[in-house]
């Protein structure tokens, strides 16, 4: 169709790698007009964790619709509503002895973090915020003050300040940890770094390139916030709702984050969908304070709800999520093992994992040759140089061996494609979440 470069504005993004004219979705696969089937390793960029028109949720959906259930109400008393807090509670909150209160912001996680920051600022009476190198928070002001990417942060058109930037686990190398010079530079009333209301932090960057903070990281993070009577906020907008292998992220790690955002896969169906979920303490709004015509989405409640039912009553589905993670973990250092050169090194826990290709060049012609051979896999990192795994969790073993076999065929390709990469570039290092401590 030529609409699309008529009328659609040249900010985006996705369509340029996979040009194609999609018309239908099921499970790990979509469709384009001429029938052609592609594997989806991109998933709504992890919001379709429980694939695409997932038929348990799509019937319930449509008997709601067929009952004239409530579409929009604000944030108005729904049964929808209600019975997906009950859910939420009963089978989310309380098993994990985490004691929440629910926020319903606008319908993206960049509302959630907005949200998040604001709170914690009113809170605290402070403006300060920290936040981490390659961080990806939003592209919202707020969020984008917080957001380390500068391709998104030249886009804004406004000075972002009331932020401190921190490095990550990792970024001064492993033999760092970061925490402690965080805790310096909070000590020292002359480190020019003035007292945070909060730190924001992603336990695994997805955006950032796949970096993942290692468990000891993430407490001493903690015992630093704690120290300074700081507020700790983990977004887990991406690597949550079992993308790791349990449904917060931060689960193994053994933290309690004072805030936590959540989007994306929430909602279950891909239905937009973001809420802030914070210590009842901290409940200080006064009513509207913060507000937004679609807060709370009642068709995303009823997903929502029936995914938390369906997945989430148990710890089956975890485990499944934490097998498939180690199959993939396997294929991936067998992979760097036989064309990585000897530069590789292998992390990983669950279905957060990709694969560092040195540089953007690379790891695109990477991606290409899959979407050649049907799979649609994308890229992240400040140079986009890591090919990124997000498949849904309920993905077949089948095609998740077939996915992988593609991604492996097209590094075998560009790897022997001399005339194009060097033979001392031709190498590969896998990022994938970080062992348990």
């Amino acid at each position: 169709m030529k609409i699309f470069d008529q009328i659609e504005s040249e900010v985006q993004s996705y369509a340029r790698s996979f040009p194609r004219i999609f018309n239908r979705a099921q499970g790990e696969f979509l469709y384009d007009e001429e029938g052609n089937q592609y594997l989806d390793f991109l998933a709504g960029a992890g919001t379709l964790n429980y694939g695409h028109n997932n038929p348990l949720f799509k019937s319930l959906l449509l008997d709601y619709i067929q009952a004239d259930g409530i579409t929009h109400g604000l944030d108005m008393h729904t049964r929808a509503k209600g019975e997906f807090l009950e859910a939420f509670n009963e089978k989310i909150l309380k098993p994990r002895n985490l004691e929440y209160v629910m926020q319903f912001t606008g319908p993206t996680g960049t509302n959630a973090v907005e949200a998040a920051l604001k709170l914690a600022r009113n809170v605290t009476g402070r403006e300060n915020i920290i936040s981490f190198t390659n961080g990806f928070h939003g592209v919202s002001l707020g969020s984008l003050a917080a957001t380390g990417n500068s391709h998104h942060r030249g886009a804004a058109g406004a000075s972002l300040s009331g932020v401190s930037r921190m490095p990550y686990d990792g970024y001064l190398g492993d033999e760092v940890d970061t925490t402690e010079y965080l805790d310096k530079v909070l000590c020292d009333s002359s480190s020019g770094v003035d007292l945070p209301a909060a730190v924001v932090v992603e336990t695994v960057q997805g955006e950032g390139g796949i970096n993942a903070a290692s468990f000891e990281w993430l407490r001493n993070l903690e015992k630093v916030c704690r120290k300074h009577e700081v507020l700790l906020i983990v977004d887990d907008i991406q690597a949550g709702c079992g993308r790791t292998g349990t449904y917060f992220s931060f689960e193994e790690a053994g933290i309690t984050p004072d805030i936590v955002t959540l989007s994306k896969s929430l909602g279950g169906y891909g239905l937009p969908f973001a809420v802030v979920l914070f210590r009842p303490e901290l409940d200080q709004w006064k009513p509207g304070e913060h507000n937004g015509t679609f807060r709370g989405n009642n068709f995303a409640f009823v997903t929502a709800k029936a995914a938390i039912d369906h997945y989430w009553s148990d710890d089956q589905f975890s485990k499944e999520i934490k097998r498939k993670g180690q199959y993939v973990s396997e294929r991936l250092e067998k992979i760097v093992e036989l064309y990585g050169d000897g530069n590789f090194s292998t992390r990983g826990r669950g279905m957060f994992q990709g694969i560092n290709c040195v540089n953007g060049e690379i790891a695109s012609k990477i991606t290409s040759a899959c979407f050649k051979q049907g799979l649609i896999i994308e890229t992240s990192g400040a140079d986009d140089q890591v090919v990124k795994f997000l498949c849904p969790l309920v993905i077949s073993d089948e095609s998740l061996a077939k996915g992988i076999d593609i991604v492996e065929q097209a590094i075998k390709e560009v790897c022997a494609s001399e005339n194009e990469i060097p033979e001392d570039n031709c190498y590969f290092d896998t990022v994938y979440l970080s062992e348990a401590s």
